[in-house]
């Protein structure tokens, strides 16, 4: 079958999805950032604020390629920067199918608990107006990044279960092997 990607900015579901996918698909789920977590034996949080974005991007990349090598089929989901960071979107598509879940600043604010906030470095300390400004200049930067993805949906004001149902019927697991790029 192949490899599914998930792309898209922090808290926009790409875990959540991503386990319901692989269930469905009969296929193992893979998170990057747990990956790291596991290698690194600390949190994706500390691993950046000790070791610096550089040393993060680094080691994302190097789980990234482990998850290929690993796995001929799997639905994978990517933290939120690493599709920004070098030829990692390329090397994406190279090996599968990558699905950009697309949802606005506003949205994602409202999803992630306080909890969420707290375990992303780059959001603590930031109140719900400040929260969304940040998030709104971040994806404008991202967002040409993520719309290198070969299927994108927006994913504001769907279900979880609507969304799963998009991606399986849109043919993004027929295509982790092809290379267009359709929208919803």
């Amino acid at each position: 079958m192949g490899l599914l990607f998930l792309v898209g900015y922090m808290g926009c579901g790409k875990s959540t999805l991503g386990r319901k996918l692989a269930r469905r698909l009969g296929v193992p789920f893979v998170d990057t950032d747990a990956l790291i977590e596991q290698r690194e034996g600390a949190s994706v949080s500390d691993v950046f604020r000790y070791e610096g974005e550089q040393r993060f991007r680094e080691v994302e990349r190097e789980v990234l390629e482990q998850a290929i090598a690993e796995h001929e089929s799997a639905v994978v989901s990517t933290g939120g920067g690493l599709p920004v960071w070098r030829d990692n979107m390329a090397c994406m598509n190279a090996a599968g199918c990558t699905v950009y879940l697309c949802r606005t600043a506003e949205n994602i604010a409202g999803r992630l608990s306080p909890y969420g906030r707290r375990k992303r470095p780059r959001l603590q300390g930031l109140d719900d107006h400040e929260l969304v400004v940040f998030m709104t200049r971040d994806m404008a930067e991202r967002d040409p990044f993520y719309r290198l993805a070969k299927r994108t949906i927006e994913c504001d004001g769907r279900s979880d279960d609507e969304i799963v149902e998009w991606i399986l019927a849109c043919g993004a697991t027929d295509a982790m092997e092809g290379s267009d790029n359709r929208k919803e």
